[in-house]
């Protein structure tokens, strides 16, 4: 059984930094696509970032420069480093998980998700 917990969401200050970790167990976190997801009150999810298994990555518009995705393979974790956060940035998280080695930034080609984690950014 696949399994993605998300961890390290809060509350920071605009400006402020976090960094959010998704631990996967049930697969090998190297062979597959992962991403994350973010959805704030009363809109749709909407993609973040992505990462292939060659490590090549992929980034909103909206995020770019500020965010960075990674993964660990050894400890089967992927990271999303958030600086210079701003308000609209207040989202649940999602971590997810592709069936496909390749990044994506359409939550459809995902297949597996985590529970999500809270991320607030206060003005």
């Amino acid at each position: 059984q696949v399994q993605l917990v998300e961890s390290g969401g809060g509350l920071v200050q605009a400006g402020g930094s976090l960094r959010l970790s998704c631990v996967v167990s049930g697969r090998s976190n190297s062979e597959y696509g992962m991403g994350w997801f973010r959805q704030a009150p009363g809109k749709e999810r909407e993609f973040v970032a992505s990462i292939a298994k060659n490590g090549e990555t992929l980034d909103a518009y909206s995020v770019k420069g500020r965010f960075t995705i990674s993964r660990d393979n050894h400890k089967n974790t992927l990271y999303l480093q958030m600086d210079s956060l701003k308000p609209e940035d207040t989202a649940i998280y999602y971590c997810a998980s592709r069936d496909a080695p390749w990044s994506a930034s359409g939550s459809g080609d995902y297949k597996y998700w985590g529970q999500g984690t809270q991320v607030t950014v206060s003005s």
